[in-house]
């Protein structure tokens, strides 16, 4: 049932959009919210499925979620998300990238390692 998963997770273009942004590092709901221009519902809907479903992990930082691929992420996931970087190198998925390396994601909403362990 994992490969089902992973392939319904898979199966949806906001969802592609948002590991696209992730296959980069931690995000927060806000981020990802305003690199694919979608309400903040839908983003929210649509991260809460793939935590569900084993394909992100989340933590909470103050006021903010901030989602990730896990680090050791099943085989099957890894091996797609490779398949996929073709894909991810072409029209929307290219909009989505550069509207986020325009975003100041160094803001306080995606702690470091250190913030996270409390040295703040």
């Amino acid at each position: 049932m994992k490969c089902v998963s992973i392939f319904k997770c898979l199966a949806d273009e906001s969802r592609l959009r948002i590991l696209n942004l992730l296959r980069r590092g931690p995000l927060c709901v806000c981020h990802v919210q305003e690199a694919l221009q979608l309400p903040q519902p839908k983003i929210s809907k649509q991260l809460a499925y793939l935590k569900k479903h084993g394909l992100l992990e989340s933590r909470r930082f103050n006021n903010w979620t901030i989602y990730e691929i896990p680090e050791v992420a099943s085989s099957l996931l890894s091996t797609n998300l490779r398949e996929l970087e073709s894909e991810f190198a072409r029209g929307e998925f290219v909009e989505d990238s550069k509207r986020l390396e325009d975003l100041d994601t160094s803001i306080a909403c995606v702690p470091t390692t250190k913030c996270c362990e409390g040295a703040c």
